[in-house]
C-alpha cells in the first residue's frame, strides 16, 4: 500500500484545487463571452428562419423609402429594413442618430419577436456618405444587390 507523507498530500490537494478552480473560472468566462456575442443577420436570413428568437443579435440593411413611421406622442419609431430581397420591420423607442434617414444603411441591435418584428435597443447609422458598415455591404452583396462603389471602402482604413 502506498502511503503519502502529509507534506506531499497537501501539495497534491493544492494542485488539484488550483486545476479545478482554473477550469471552473475558464468555463464561466467562456459561457459569459458566448452569451454576450452579437451575431449579425440580414433580413433574408431572418425571413429564412436563421435568426434566433431567444437572444439579441444585430440586423443590418437599408431603410426602405417611405417606411418610417413616428409616434407623435413618444420617441417610438418603426421602419422597414431591406437587403433588397426581403424586408423586416424594426421598432425602436429612443432618439435616432442624426444621420438616420430613408435609403440609409444602418445596423441595429435587439431581439426578434414571434411575429418577425425586430425590437431594437440601439440603432447605428453610417458616419458619412461614403461608408457602409461591412456587415451591411456583405449582406447586400449576398442578396445580389448592386452597391454603389462610393459605399465601399477598403477594410484596412
Amino acid at each position: 500500500m502506498f502511503v503519502m507523507n502529509p507534506r506531499r498530500r497537501k501539495l497534491l490537494l493544492n494542485t488539484i484545487f488550483i486545476v479545478i478552480g482554473s477550469a471552473a473560472a475558464t468555463a464561466l468566462l467562456l459561457k459569459a463571452f458566448s452569451e454576450n456575442l452579437l451575431y449579425f443577420y440580414s433580413p433574408m436570413q431572418i425571413k429564412n428562419g436563421e435568426a434566433p428568437t431567444t437572444r439579441s443579435f444585430r440586423i443590418g440593411g437599408l431603410v426602405v423609402d417611405g417606411s418610417v413611421k413616428r409616434n407623435q406622442d413618444s420617441l417610438a419609431v418603426s421602419f422597414d429594413l431591406t437587403d433588397t430581397v426581403e424586408n423586416v420591420t424594426v421598432v425602436y423607442e429612443g432618439i435616432l442618430p442624426d444621420l438616420f434617414r430613408e435609403g440609409q444603411g444602418i445596423v441595429a441591435n435587439g431581439t426578434l419577436d414571434q411575429d418577425g418584428v425586430f425590437t431594437a435597443t440601439e440603432v447605428l447609422a453610417k458616419h458619412d456618405e461614403n461608408y457602409m458598415p461591412p456587415e451591411v455591404a456583405a449582406a447586400l452583396e449576398e442578396a445580389g444587390a448592386t452597391i454603389p462603389t462610393n459605399h465601399l471602402r477598403e477594410q484596412k482604413e
